[in-house]
């Protein structure tokens, strides 16, 4: 029987519904902000050690749903290396999610995303299958410990010319790393069962949220999608490492 997790009032479930609908849309209309902002409301909620899976669960269904709306947009040829890669990166990195210090890795990441948002991105990564490939070991090795590497998987494609094809390319490689994600942290027995209303409703939530969104992005004038979407990969990126060094 679904019930709601332990000690998550009502109130408190209303408002975590509502917020997947708002993050949603943020990600749909600029590709990302929605899922950093999502994971840092959850860490006042939920204790570190159930943060990371519910997040990866929640975020699954909201990238799937991205993903599903922007279908045809999707670049497929970036993706299946990266994927092949994150496949390994996942595996790798469950087995030091519950044992490294996540402040550093916030650090760095933080510090990788300025970097990455604000220089010239290599052509190389457009076409190196094998930059492809160690870019989702090393972006899913990392997500499987700080939760949210939507940065660092938005400065992998930043370099996709067509908004559209970034967005939806972005939602189908979020996608894959938070399937596996999910299927590392059920084969390390996390209980999802007591969460899963919550996942459910906030799922359900998060697909309005992207179809909402959806229909922002072609609204939004190109130069003020660009600098949105450095703006906010600035904003999540200085937040984590305030958060580091706090």
């Amino acid at each position: 029987m679904l019930t709601l997790p332990p000690g998550l009032g009502a109130e408190a479930t209303l408002a975590l519904v509502a917020l997947s609908f708002l993050t949603s849309l943020i990600t749909a209309t600029f590709s990302l902000g929605g899922g950093s902002l999502l994971i840092a409301v959850m860490a006042l909620v939920f204790p570190p050690v159930v943060v990371v899976p519910v997040h990866g669960c929640i975020q699954l269904g909201s990238n799937a749903g991205r993903a599903l709306v922007q279908r045809q947009h999707i670049q497929w040829k970036l993706i299946l290396w990266v994927a092949l890669g994150a496949a390994l990166g996942s595996v790798v990195g469950g087995r030091f999610a519950w044992l490294l210090p996540q402040k550093w890795f916030a650090a760095a990441i933080g510090f990788f995303v300025l970097v990455t948002t604000w220089l010239p991105q290599p052509k190389a990564i457009a076409t190196s299958r094998s930059l492809q490939f160690a870019g989702g070991a090393v972006v899913s090795a990392l997500g499987m410990v700080v939760g949210a590497a939507g940065p660092l998987v938005a400065a992998f494609v930043r370099g996709i010319a067509d908004r559209r094809q970034l967005v939806a390319t972005h939602a189908m490689l979020m996608t894959f790393q938070h399937v596996l994600k999910v299927a590392v942290f059920v084969a390390m027995g996390f209980a999802f069962g007591q969460y899963l209303l919550l996942i459910l409703l906030m799922v359900i939530s998060g697909f309005a949220g992207t179809a909402a969104g959806s229909r922002l992005l072609t609204r939004v004038p190109e130069k003020v999608f660009r600098l949105g979407f450095r703006i906010l990969l600035s904003l999540v990126a200085a937040g984590l490492i305030r958060q580091a060094l706090g």
